[in-house]
């Protein structure tokens, strides 16, 4: 019999689905490059629109979501994202131009990743569970954890077949969303109920609070996938490793780094003070943006990008965290506005590294320009801080 902890379980594994549709196709950058001709500008639209249909659809998914439920959502969440990486198997050969069909596919996952962004948070936060701000670490570690599955099984399915048969992996990880788009039509479900729909759209943008809340998610958006989405491409073009050393030493260890930063602080949260522990990882992160950019060690190289994950992991989970507890009666709304500028960050750090890099013709150029992020993110949790002070009683 189904319970609450299959959907939180459920959630889990939706986060996981998040990271195969925005982890996925970086890896395949370089392929796509010799394969179709494509510029660092145009796979740099790929990441923008794949985030930019995130933030569309963020605007747009608490409203739907309060009508419809969240059961339908979820289910029509995964088919979406089942569907995009299953048309990325066949769109760019069908379609005169290859580059059409990367970027329609990429459209429809996006929607479905859109829809997950906005919802897993609050369904989670809904159901009955303790230690609310571990459980959401918990959660967002998951997308971690799903992106070193997709970095590790595709590098072996790479190195045991080639490349040239990506489009059999993509239709392989297909299967994830499609399976747990079932799951969710039969697990309990925590709908929103009237009275916690949250504060109307205007009152929500009255609160001091909320707007050093919108950076904090920008700036965790920005400073996780400018390093993320660029990682692959970064340790094979500019530090000069083989395809497998880089996503494993590189994109992987990033990963695996952010993932156990979240899983510290969901074990630990009652005892580490959370704005003290986003402090301390927003000034690592802007030393490994400086390690990263600023070294021509393939070593010192990795390192830097496996530090980043490390120091990145609190930023989008802690944000959340924050949020839930300064603005208790946010809602759905809420959560939907804090993706919607958490996507818009996650579009703008990799495109601004991408765009830069083109016009300089090195991705160390972009990275150290990116490093504007972190430093905005450090300002973001003094000016929270400050806010939330003056605070005294919620307005």
């Amino acid at each position: 019999m189904h319970t609450y902890r299959s959907t939180v379980r459920a959630c889990f594994v939706g986060y996981a689905v998040q990271a195969i549709v925005n982890n996925f196709l970086p890896l395949l950058f370089t392929t796509f490059m010799a394969s179709f001709g494509l510029s660092l500008t145009r796979i740099s639209l790929l990441v923008t629109f794949n985030f930019g249909v995130q933030l569309c659809v963020d605007v747009l998914a608490g409203l739907v979501a309060d009508r419809l439920g969240y059961r339908r959502c979820m289910v029509l969440a995964h088919i979406f994202c089942a569907a995009g990486l299953g048309g990325l198997s066949f769109l760019p050969a069908l379609l005169p131009a290859p580059f059409v069909g990367i970027l329609l596919s990429v459209t429809v996952y996006a929607v479905g990743g859109g829809i997950l962004e906005v919802l897993v948070s609050p369904i989670v936060e809904n159901c009955p569970t303790e230690n609310k701000a571990g459980t959401m670490s918990l959660l967002h570690s998951f997308y971690c954890w799903g992106t070193v599955a997709v970095v590790l099984l595709s590098t072996l399915f790479f190195a045991a077949f080639g490349t040239a048969r990506w489009r059999i992996l993509s239709v392989l990880w297909a299967l994830v969303p499609a399976v747990n788009a079932v799951v969710f039509s039969r697990v309990p479900m925590p709908e929103p109920a009237a009275e916690a729909k949250g504060r109307p759209l205007r009152a929500l943008l009255r609160k001091r609070l909320f707007w050093p809340v919108l950076l904090l998610m920008f700036c965790s958006g920005a400073a996780e996938q400018a390093v993320s989405q660029w990682a692959s491409a970064f340790t094979e073009s500019a530090l000069h490793v083989s395809k497998t050393t880089g996503d494993l030493l590189g994109t992987m260890a990033f990963s695996v780094l952010m993932g156990f930063g979240r899983l510290l602080y969901g074990k630990k949260s009652e005892k580490l003070p959370l704005q003290a522990f986003m402090l301390g990882s927003g000034i690592l992160c802007v030393c490994s943006y400086l390690l990263v950019s600023l070294t021509a060690s393939p070593a010192l190289g990795l390192l830097g990008c496996a530090l980043c994950g490390l120091s990145v992991g609190i930023f989008w989970p802690g944000t959340t965290s924050l949020a839930a507890g300064g603005i208790p009666d946010g809602g759905t709304a809420m959560f939907a506005l804090m993706a919607l500028f958490g996507d818009v960050g996650c579009a703008s750090g990799p495109t601004f590294v991408g765009t830069l890099s083109d016009r300089f013709g090195d991705l160390h150029s972009g990275v150290l320009a990116a490093t504007a992020f972190p430093v905005l993110l450090l300002i973001g949790l003094w000016w929270f801080r400050r806010t939330a002070k003056h605070t005294a009683k919620p307005e």
